[in-house]
């Protein structure tokens, strides 16, 4: 696949329509980026789309198989892309050329409730917002260690990074989680005194004799001389581990600090996807029905519409959930369904006609928007009668049939469900426990395990991509049928014994 440069403008029709559903936005109340909206062919868009929205990455062939994946999924006619966004400053968007103006109209107020979404909320906080140039640079020095050291050896050394792309602590940009040790601090452990055994004076000689004095200072240096465990406590940023303790080569250490910059820009993305696309989605409504639509566009726009938020049984749309359970608490603000009252109110009859008219429901959505994730967005809205008016349930595969069917209409197991498919993107929680396991310089790690056992094939590629970084045996504790085991690879065979 080839590098795609954008030199593409926007036609004068469609830049009028920007910036009209821009005035129709802040009018609103939306607070954005500027945006530049480039116009694609469909080619163009799964390219740009292969590359995670970015028109310069460096060169490697997942890539590629994204790109044909995309290409006949478009020809087949069984997906297409309507708009891409960027969270940069300026932020980039790419509209589909050949689409209607109401789709046009649609995507770019969708794509203001993104980028407004981007600018406002907390997890975004940390991010790059200059990462066109962040991504255009990574490529660059990547293709200056493929023309020194070939092709092959860099894109291997790629697909061992990208097998551990995972292993971050999404949070981490938002905590300190160690303090280095200081001089001072070591110095304090230096002028430690020596523990007495308590003791009136005149029998001091005796309670603490000098050959006791003596040997606890002894024991004191050896405690003080003793190597420290690495990591002194368990590491969850597995990357940032490995690019501060693992015998990494140059080229080998930019690659990786590369593959963690960009796992790290893409993490709120991921942890947001619930609420970001609602977000998106409420705004795009609103702006279409009430500011944007003509009389002639109605019918179209709800049409395209009802296609976005449509929901297959069995499927999960995000955007259908994150409109909706937003749409919910503008209700129950408005209304003044919370607290205290509320909550204690055990008439039925009450709760139904329920009406303060507070009127607050447009400020209590901005607020998520600006502090809530999609763990805590449906862990505090996602109550039992939002579960009942929208029919959630809960589906699991039946192994006889071969068909996924609803085995609960319980409210607490639904949500729990989808907490548990949503915390940590879904993925296990591995931590590095120690980088000198049973003292042979062996890096051991530790898979938190909270009812779903490893996939094997998974572990057995994550532990094949941190022996050839760690470049010695690397073990995980985890659990396999309720039981405590361990998983090895020694660089050549992989091996599971109890623990």
């Amino acid at each position: 696949m080839t590098e795609f440069a954008l030199r593409t403008s926007l036609p004068q029709y469609l830049r009028a329509e920007q910036l009209k559903i821009e005035g129709f936005a802040k009018s609103y109340g939306l607070d954005f980026f500027p945006i530049i909206f480039e116009i694609l062919t469909y080619d163009q868009m799964n390219e740009i789309a292969a590359y995670g929205g970015f028109p310069n990455r460096y060169p490697h062939w997942r890539f590629g198989m994204e790109y044909e994946r995309l290409s006949k999924s478009y020809e087949y006619g069984l997906s297409k892309i309507y708009e891409m966004v960027i969270n940069n400053n300026p932020a980039y968007a790419y509209l589909l050329e050949g689409n209607s103006i109401v789709d046009q109209k649609m995507v770019i107020a969708h794509v203001l409730g993104h980028v407004d979404f981007f600018k406002n909320n907390y997890y975004f906080s940390k991010t790059n917002r200059k990462m066109i140039d962040g991504m255009a640079n990574h490529a660059t020095r990547v293709r200056r260690h493929i023309e020194r050291l070939g092709l092959e050896k860099i894109e291997t050394f790629i697909d061992s990074c990208l097998c551990l792309e995972n292993l971050i602590d999404p949070m981490s940009p938002f905590i300190v989680r160690r303090t280095p040790e200081r001089d001072e601090d070591k110095a304090a452990e230096t002028a430690k005194e020596v523990p007495r055994l308590r003791a009136k004076e005149y029998m001091e000689g005796f309670i603490n004799p000098p050959d006791y004095i003596e040997e606890q200072k002894r024991r004191m240096e050896r405690e003080r001389d003793k190597p420290r465990r690495n990591p002194r406590e368990p590491e969850r940023d597995v990357l940032l581990f490995l690019l501060q303790n693992a015998p990494l080569e140059t080229w080998e250490r930019d690659i990786l600090e590369i593959v963690r910059a960009e796992t790290y820009y893409f993490a709120p993305q991921r942890q947001t996807k619930v609420i970001n696309e609602g977000w998106a989605a409420y705004w795009h409504s609103k702006i279409m029905t009430e500011k944007a639509c003509l009389a002639s566009e109605v019918i179209d726009y709800a049409d395209h519409n009802a296609g976005v938020l449509a929901t297959a049984p069995g499927q999960w749309n995000p955007y259908k959930v994150g409109i909706s359970l937003l749409r919910y608490i503008e209700e129950r603000w408005d209304k003044g369904r919370f607290g205290r009252e509320w909550n204690e109110c055990q008439s039925l009859d009450e709760r139904r006609t329920w009406d303060l008219r507070l009127g607050l429901g447009r400020k209590k959505i901005f607020e998520v928007r600006k502090l809530y994730n999609d763990v805590t967005f449906i862990d505090e809205f996602f109550t039992m009668e939002f579960c009942q008016q929208n029919k959630f349930f809960s589906f699991s595969l039946n192994e006889r049939s071969g068909n996924y069917e609803i085995d609960s209409r319980e409210f607490q197991k639904i949500k729990n469900k989808i907490l548990f498919q949503l915390t940590n993107f879904g993925e296990p929680f591995i931590l590095v426990e120690d980088s000198n396991h049973d003292n042979r310089g062996e890096l051991l790690l530790r898979h938190r395990h909270e009812g779903t056992d490893l996939h094997e094939e998974n572990a057995r590629a994550t532990l094949t991509a941190l022996e050839r970084i760690w470049r010695r045996p690397v073990s995980i504790l985890t659990v396999i049928d309720g039981k405590p085991k361990t998983l090895r690879f020694d660089g050549k065979d992989h091996a599971e014994k109890p623990a």
